[in-house]
């Protein structure tokens, strides 16, 4: 079922007051996606979700293949379907087996899993279900992260609960 976005999308070339954020934007990503279309309804945002999105994509301390397991893993939390199929080529290109993108989608994780990528699961769900993290699953993430890797496993982890919520919320990509 397809429904309607929320917003309009701004078609690209079509408002010459954002030309300049659209060549950003298209040097950075190569192209304006559906979702970059939705937020230059609002130039502001779109500017300051490409910096940070894109520092937490391509300048992250995190190994790319947790990187994508994280995203795809808030995607099938948040039910943004969107945002799952946007990250399975960059998954693939990171390195992560395609039975990894298809089991992320299920709830019993463990037996496909290094226990390192189970604790970046485990961080995850409780990050997206229940916000607050336990001592002891804490414990566990901090025998593999520290220092910068671990902020940047923390502000992945939020960052895609951002941008799966705010697809759902305007019902881009739906």
């Amino acid at each position: 079922m397809t429904t309607t976005a929320r917003i309009a999308a701004i078609a690209p070339g079509t408002r010459p007051e954002l030309a300049e954020l659209e060549a950003k934007i298209i040097a950075k990503r190569g192209r304006i996606t559906p979702l970059y279309q939705h937020l230059l309804n609002s130039p502001v945002m779109a500017q300051g979700w490409e910096e940070f999105l894109s520092a937490v994509r391509q300048r992250n301390s995190l190994p790319a293949d947790l990187r994508e397991l994280i995203i795809l893993r808030v995607a099938v939390l948040n039910r943004a379907p969107y945002e799952f199929d946007a990250h399975v080529e960059h998954a693939l290109l990171a390195g992560l087996p395609r039975a990894k993108i298809d089991a992320v989608k299920h709830t019993d994780l463990a037996s496909l899993f290094s226990d390192k990528e189970n604790v970046v699961l485990s961080l995850t769900d409780a990050m997206t279900h229940e916000i607050e993290v336990s001592d002891a699953l804490f414990a566990r993430v901090s025998a593999y992260f520290e220092g910068q890797t671990l902020l940047d496993l923390c502000i992945t982890i939020g960052a895609y609960n951002m941008v799966s919520r705010v697809l759902v919320a305007l019902r881009i990509g739906h």
